[in-house]
Parts: C-alpha cells; sequence; structure tokens
C-alpha cells in the first residue's frame, strides 16, 4: 500500500480548504482522487485524513501552536500548516501508525512541496508533538 499518495492528496485538499476558506466539509472530488490514489484502501485512508483534520482542526491548530511557541499559524506557509496539520492527526488519532512514521512521510512530502527550511522546521514542531504525549 502506497500511502504517502494518500497523504500528499490529504494536503492538496486541506490546502484547497484553507485557501479558500472552506467550512466543515472538504471538496474531495471523487475523479480527481481517482487519479490520484489509486487503491480502495488509499482512498479510505486519504478521506479519514482529510475529514479528521477538518473535525479536529481547532485542536491540531492547538497543538501545532502550543509547539511552535513564537510561531502564529497564520504566519506558516499554507502547505507547511497543512502538512502539520495531517501530520498531527495522525499522531494524535491513528495508533495504528508510528510516530516515526509519519515524521518521516510529512518530511519526505515537505521536500516536495516545501521549501528548504520547511523540512527542519516540521520536523522540529511534530517531534515535540509527539514528546508531549509519549509517542516519540
Amino acid at each position: 500500500m502506497k500511502r504517502r499518495n494518500a497523504r500528499e492528496y490529504a494536503l492538496q485538499m486541506l490546502f484547497q480548504h484553507d485557501f479558500t476558506g472552506g467550512g466543515r466539509e472538504p471538496g474531495c472530488p471523487g475523479d480527481l482522487m481517482s487519479e490520484k490514489v489509486e487503491s480502495a484502501d488509499d482512498r479510505q485512508f486519504a478521506e479519514e485524513l482529510v475529514k479528521g483534520a477538518i473535525d479536529k482542526i481547532e485542536e491540531l491548530d492547538g497543538a501545532i501552536e502550543t509547539a511552535a511557541e513564537h510561531w502564529k499559524l497564520e504566519r506558516m506557509a499554507v502547505v507547511d500548516r497543512n502538512i502539520l496539520r495531517v501530520a498531527v492527526y495522525e499522531i494524535l488519532y491513528r495508533n495504528d501508525i508510528p510516530s516515526a512514521v509519519t515524521i518521516n512521510e510529512a518530511l519526505e512530502i515537505a521536500k516536495k512541496y516545501s521549501s528548504s527550511a520547511s523540512a527542519p522546521f516540521i520536523n522540529g514542531l511534530l517531534d515535540k508533538i509527539a514528546r508531549n504525549i509519549g509517542k516519540a
């Protein structure tokens, strides 16, 4: 199973949701997801990430801002903010995925979609969040 494609799709949907100031329901066009996420298991995983992150967005944002200390969420790049949301959702709510795997996946996605400075920033925040809840 290739979950990275599902995570990348979740990032794209959350980016769109964030960028457009979306409400509670994300825009998840099925045809677009079929092209990007091939297996049914990965499509279900992507949908769970998107819906879960949106349902828990206040809690996720709070955890990110607490870990970031001197950074406001709105000052973070939209891509970075949504990579963090997906990863923090996984760390907090997906006990079937080790935090180290989630963090590594987030870093690889950040290297692909964001700036060179993003991966260390994201790594530090996710590591801190995982340690704070005893999952590091």
